[in-house]
């Protein structure tokens, strides 16, 4: 079980770093953007760590203190949670 959920997380937060990726490629070109709403739900959903170093590495929403804040406290949130079903689940 363990593994499922780590899995899931990982899964979550490649495509969050991927999306912020794109969509800082996008902002850069003034092409179409990936809405905000989605970088949010990808995050809130799982990809708060992918999410958080996506934002840092591409240097991408870092001025918007709800996305750096909201972002990291995602990331803790999703970190305590695998070392919760660590510790659960893997014994």
């Amino acid at each position: 079980m363990f593994l499922i959920i780590v899995g899931y997380f990982t899964a979550l937060s490649l495509l969050a770093f991927f999306m912020m990726r794109i969509d800082k490629a996008q902002a850069r070109k003034r092409g179409q953007r990936i809405p905000e709403k989605n970088l949010w739900t990808a995050a809130i959903f799982g990809g708060g760590i992918g999410a958080y170093f996506g934002m840092m590495v591409f240097r991408h929403k870092t001025k918007h203190t709800n996305f750096r804040v909201g972002f990291l406290l995602l990331a803790a949130i999703d970190v305590a949670l695998i070392i919760w079903s660590y510790q659960t689940f893997n014994r």
